[in-house]
């Protein structure tokens, strides 16, 4: 049997079939055709639901970062760029959160207006009602409320404020707005270093500062050294050095070759602070002392050279004189023993041949 709103939408288009005239095989053509769409899209859609986010709320008390922007421009603009602005849509985690099965908790710091009851959330990113809270149908003239501590950041930024806790930074209440920018999430500076020396102005007198500084490295390349990532971080949490505090770890990421070395930097620096207490006098003395032994054995070498050579000489001009004698003597042996055979004396058959003739035959 044709459904109402089907053979409606049918009857619609062809008047003839209104009129009972319906084609051959419709009745069943039909039902079979809608199972299959229906079918098919309810297998996309299954699929789609395995890789896409819970979808967004409608409507809601979250008017939404573009509202906020009509009026704050210049901070709006400034937030389009940042971390929390991309923190649904970046790569990275939209990678994490498909190897993990897309887990909804991460939504809570990922999205805005993340309701975990219904696994859905009013919009991608932390956007400005993330810190402010819902918008206030009386803003502007009532203020929008704001917690501007190290509470607000905890909320996500569990491990950055677990260090901070630990460090001196923690301990004085510098919070995190003093060194970074809440909406461009940038430091307040330049540079890292222009940074830090707002309040640490005598640091780079050290010897280790300094030579550190010459190299071109930032004060938070040793004072929030990480190792490097060898892995997905776990449940979105990594460490971000914020303890500020320069372990072996710090050293080893660049001196590899150097680190079993220690002993002998220790050794070398004591003979460097030693050298405050000795006589520069002395020193010169011994320096001209020892400048005067170098000469002495760049003469003897010189001279045990030309000794060499001559006594060289001396030998091979022996040494041929030698070879020469022996090798004349025996020429001179070899040529008397070769003159008797160039004359051999004649035989005795052949005298008496000579003399006699040649004897006939005793009768």
């Amino acid at each position: 049997m044709i459904p109402a709103a089907h053979r409606d939408a049918y009857e619609g288009l062809h008047p003839k079939a209104a009129r009972g005239s319906l084609p051959r095989g419709f009745s069943f053509g039909v039902p079979i055709a809608f199972a299959l769409v229906f079918a098919a899209a309810s297998a996309i859609a299954s699929e789609a639901r395995a890789f896409q986010a819970a979808p967004q709320l409608q409507g809601g008390d979250y008017a939404g970062p573009d509202t906020c922007g009509a009026c704050h421009e210049e901070i709006h603009t400034v937030w389009t760029d940042s971390r929390h602005a991309n923190a649904f849509s970046s790569p990275i985690f939209q990678q994490n959160w498909a190897e993990i099965g897309s887990e909804f908790t991460c939504l809570t710091c990922h999205t805005t207006g993340y309701d975990p009851s219904s696994n859905q959330y009013a919009f991608e990113g932390v956007t400005c009602e993330a810190c402010h809270g819902p918008f206030l149908e009386g803003h502007p003239v009532e203020p929008m409320p704001i917690q501007a501590d190290a509470e607000l950041c905890a909320t996500c930024h569990t491990t950055t404020k677990n260090e901070w806790d630990a460090s001196k930074h923690g301990q004085v209440g510098i919070q995190c707005q003093s060194c970074h920018n809440p909406h461009s999430q940038q430091p307040r500076a330049a540079t890292i270093t222009e940074l830090c020396t707002n309040c640490h102005k005598e640091r780079g007198d050290t010897f280790t500062h300094s030579t550190h500084a010459n190299a071109g490295l930032e004060c938070s390349s040793c004072h929030m050294y990480t190792d490097p990532a060898s892995g997905p971080p776990i449940q979105g949490l990594v460490p971000t050095g914020h303890t500020f505090a320069v372990g072996s770890q710090a050293c080893i990421g660049c001196h590899q070759d150097t680190v079993h070395t220690r002993n002998t930097i220790l050794q070398l620096s004591g003979e460097v602070a030693a050298l405050g207490e000795v006589d520069l006098q002395a020193l010169q003395q011994e320096l001209q002392q020892q400048e005067q032994a170098i000469a002495d054995l760049e003469a003897s070498r010189s001279a045990r050279l030309y000794v060499g050579l001559a006594q060289g000489a001396i030998i091979g001009l022996a040494t041929g004189g030698v070879a020469a004698w022996i090798i004349s003597r025996r020429l001179k042996i070899v040529e008397p023993e070769a003159e008797p055979d160039q004359q051999s004396p004649p035989s005795e058959t052949g005298s008496e041949t000579a003399a006699g003739g040649t004897e006939g035959p005793t009768p």
